[in-house]
């Protein structure tokens, strides 16, 4: 019985469920509580260029310090438009409060007046104080690297569909891969991408950096080669198809052979992001955690969204509403 493939239309529905909220916290939250379109994550200043302040305060604790009293101090150094965002880190078995400040560049003529300045402002306002982190990049570095950041994605995604679509050129309409394989990675991508902008909105401390970009580029990686391997499988299976056998059996016979491999090879690197989300350390979390996001969607995607649109577009489901016509697209192969 075609268990899986039969239920292709569950699948896809528990994909959507996963983009969905990822979606509205990416597009619509902003909207609703700025009032202006924006994307719902927040850029390091790699990709918005600025500067990047940490600032703990040793003798406060958390909510001891206001915001717009951070911003007022930078203010009267010259840095207006300060955007602070406040938490609270642990320093020696205490809460302390900490802040995270976004500011414009510091002066090319004079970044350690500018650093001595704001020091200086922070002591006085709140007392005791240090800035553990200070990173800024100009605003031609920052369009840069959004800029390669695009020209990345969108060219591992191009080289990825025509190794593809000739990797297959001996099966039977070897286009078809090629496409699903990529249509299985936006869904990776949107799902990553959505959990990123629902992190971004409620911890101030996740950013879309460097990393981020590190972490998508690879998950793209892993899908793809999961996605591979079933398809390499129903690509062997369909030369070696049986008189009488349906296109949608040997799809669901491949997912069956393959999915004990697929499963196997991701939980080895699972445990191992597990151990580094644990036990790593603070500066490659959001990387770790990214990274374990992507992995199980993309084998999710590999396995219940790839494969079973290649049934879609065999059937021709869309010409259908909503696949109803699936039925009779189902009966036609296995008569063929």
């Amino acid at each position: 019985m075609d268990k899986l493939v039969s239920r292709r239309y569950w699948w896809f529905l528990v994909s959507l469920l996963l983009i969905l909220p990822g979606l509205y916290f990416l597009l619509l939250h902003p909207l609703v509580t700025t009032g202006q379109f924006r994307i719902g994550l927040t850029p390091s200043i790699d990709f918005s260029g600025g500067s990047l302040w940490e600032i703990r305060f040793a003798e406060k604790a958390p909510g001891e310090v206001d915001s717009q009293a951070v911003a007022q101090a930078f203010a009267s150094k010259g840095f207006e438009g300060a955007v602070v965002q406040l938490s609270q880190v642990e320093v020696d078995g205490r809460q302390v409060a900490d802040a995270l400040v976004r500011t414009r560049p510091l002066s090319e003529d004079a970044p350690l007046q500018d650093r001595q300045g704001v020091a200086a402002a922070m002591t006085e306002q709140f007392g005791t104080s240090t800035i553990e982190r200070l990173e800024s990049v100009g605003p031609t570095v920052s369009a840069e690297s959004t800029r390669s950041a695009v020209v990345a994605v969108a060219g591992a995604s191009l080289v990825i569909l025509l190794y593809l679509t000739w990797a297959f050129r001996k099966a039977p309409h070897p286009l078809r891969y090629g496409v699903c394989a990529i249509l299985a990675m936006l869904h990776d991508v949107l799902v990553v991408i959505g959990v990123a902008a629902i992190l971004s909105t409620f911890s101030p401390r996740f950013e879309v950096d460097a990393l981020f970009l590190t972490a998508l580029l690879t998950i793209l990686s892993f899908s793809v080669h999961d996605t591979i391997v079933v398809f390499d499988r129903i690509r062997e299976n369909l030369i070696e198809r049986r008189p009488g056998e349906s296109f949608d059996g040997i799809i669901n016979h491949s997912i069956v052979q393959t999915l004990p491999r697929s499963i196997n090879t991701q939980l080895t690197t699972f445990f191992t992001l597990t151990a580094l989300l644990l036990f790593g350390g603070e500066s490659i979390r959001n990387f770790v955690l990214i990274m374990l996001i992507g992995l199980l969607s993309g084998t999710y995607s590999s396995i219940f969204n790839a494969a079973q649109l290649l049934v879609v577009w065999e059937h021709q489901e869309w010409k259908n509403w909503f696949g109803r016509g699936r039925n009779r697209g189902e009966e036609a192969s296995a008569a063929a």
